[in-house]
């Protein structure tokens, strides 16, 4: 198959599965309240998933083995499938199929189930369409169509009012986010007269009126990437959603708002050296998500402020590369996107199937707090064992994913012989230190205490909930022993990285 076919079908089979996904699960006869009735919406977007699978494999390939961009020019829309691209869409393809498989027992007979999948199809789909647009318009239309999805989802709850306060701030909150990368679209338009970076980057000049169109792409974008101060939806969204979009949300949204900063800066890379700015940013989110999990009480708020910390790391491998063009910087920087994805889509739904044994399955919404975590162990030994595997990742316990990741930014920003950057390198270390925390203690109370009394009355969990976990937990441990199994995904990432900022 043409690679650029593969590109085309990679983006379009999820979204055209949307209706189908639907119709599927909507035409089926299904009794009210009636939970033995298996939903196929579920399947059908599971095959739709696998099917997108192939598209990757053929596109990814290409890319990974020549490292060069598989382009298409129709009219003013230019799509681009790089480096970056295989990173999000491989990422995003990797979580979403574990979140439809583990979504089944979840989901089960819960109202407006195939709303449910065909939603997370849209979101997928969307995702892996931004990472190639290059043009800033339509960089921003796929952004706005992910970020629709996304609302509904995370109020999918609609009868419990958390929910629906939680969709509304998120929905508040990316949309003035939205105008602002909106206007900065407009202030370059003003300026080039053409909104693809091809063209006008060569012409550049570092104009006030750039630079601040680059400060409204860093704030628009900035919110969906959970950047401080502008991270204040993120836990309420995380907490109040699906465990799957949690997931979601967490392991590639904020990412995918990431690579949209990224682009849209790189189309400004002459006007100002940003680097330095994510750097700034990194070392803030790092700190004040780590502070703010530390005293928290539910667990799904808890891991949504470490997500905050984590994209600190991310930022500063990827500030580092494009401030002292070290590609080390940018590889770790991909690297830790991933494993990120990864490790805190095992979080999540390794929270998730303890909420939903311990509160969901009893039609219970409240939300899992630390203290309901005692001597889960005990009952449930498979699902605490891979959510501790993914708590301690996360925490940089070596030899696991999460460590070698932070090593190999940490190594990059110590070669820079920066003082400053030497300064931040002790400072990432200890921040990660400090998130060891919030999340040993999580393990050791999962572990060394009694059972509580809700964990002793809790309900079985299924296997299709339990396989998405041991699968992210042995890739988590193999990534810590075998790091360069995922060279091939990074190194293509960072090359694209520096040609997208004119390096």
């Amino acid at each position: 198959m043409d690679p650029m076919n593969a590109v085309i079908w990679l983006i379009a089979t999820p979204l055209l599965s949307v209706p189908v996904v639907y119709l599927a699960g909507r035409l089926v006869a299904r009794k009210a309240g009636d939970s033995s009735t298996i939903n196929p919406a579920r399947w059908v977007a599971l095959a739709a998933m696998l099917v997108t699978g192939v598209f990757l494999f053929v596109a990814g390939q290409s890319v990974a083995t020549t490292s060069n961009p598989i382009g298409m020019t129709v009219e003013t829309i230019t799509l681009r499938f790089d480096g970056i691209s295989l990173v999000l869409a491989f990422s995003v393809w990797l979580l979403g199929t574990l979140v439809i498989l583990f979504s089944g027992p979840y989901m089960k007979a819960e109202v407006g189930e195939e709303k449910f999948y065909s939603l997370l199809m849209a979101m997928i789909g969307t995702m892996i369409g931004l990472g190639t647009a290059v043009d800033l318009f339509n960089l921003w239309v796929w952004f706005e169509a992910m970020a629709i999805s996304s609302y509904m989802l995370v109020a999918f709850y609609r009868e419990e009012p958390a929910s629906l306060e939680a969709g509304v701030k998120y929905l508040v909150q990316s949309a003035v986010g939205s105008v602002l990368i909106l206007m900065g679209i407009v202030v370059v338009f003003m300026y080039t007269g053409t909104l693809n970076p091809d063209v006008f980057r060569m012409y550049l000049m570092p104009w006030p009126g750039l630079i601040g169109a680059g400060a409204l792409f860093i704030i628009g974008f900035g919110v969906k990437t959970a950047l401080v101060p502008l991270h204040t939806w993120l836990p309420d969204a995380h907490s109040q959603a699906p465990s799957g979009i949690s997931a979601m949300l967490s392991g590639v949204v904020i990412e995918t708002g990431l690579i949209a900063m990224l682009r849209s800066l790189g189309a400004l890379s002459e006007v100002y050296n940003w680097g330095i700015i994510l750097v700034i940013f990194a070392a803030v989110n790092m700190l004040v998500g780590n502070l703010m999990a530390l005293r928290q009480k539910q667990v799904k708020r808890l891991l949504a402020y470490s997500s905050v910390a984590h994209m600190g790391y991310m930022l500063f491998g990827l500030g580092v590369a494009l401030s002292f063009g070290q590609s080390n910087g940018a590889a770790g920087g991909f690297f830790h996107l991933f494993n990120h994805a990864m490790m805190k889509g095992l979080a999540f739904l390794g929270v998730g199937a303890l909420l939903y044994a311990l509160h969901l399955a009893r039609g219970d919404h409240s939300p899992l707090m630390v203290e309901d975590l005692n001597g889960a162990a005990r009952k449930y030994p498979w699902v605490v064992l891979t959510l501790s595997i993914g708590l301690l990742a996360l925490g940089g316990l070596p030899p696991l994913a999460g460590f070698m990741s932070k090593w190999q930014i940490l190594v990059a920003g110590a070669q820079t012989q920066n003082v400053w950057m030497i300064v931040l390198v002790v400072f990432m270390g200890l921040n990660s230190v400090l998130s060891l925390g919030y999340y040993a203690p999580l393990v050791n109370r999962m572990y060394r205490t009694q059972p509580s009394d809700i964990v002793m009355e809790g309900k079985p969990v299924s296997w299709l909930m339990t396989l998405p976990l041991i699968l992210l937990a042995f890739g988590t441990v193999v990534l810590g022993f075998y790091p360069a199994l995922l060279n091939w995904l990074t190194k293509p990432a960072a090359l694209a990285l520096f040609q997208t900022f004119g390096r």
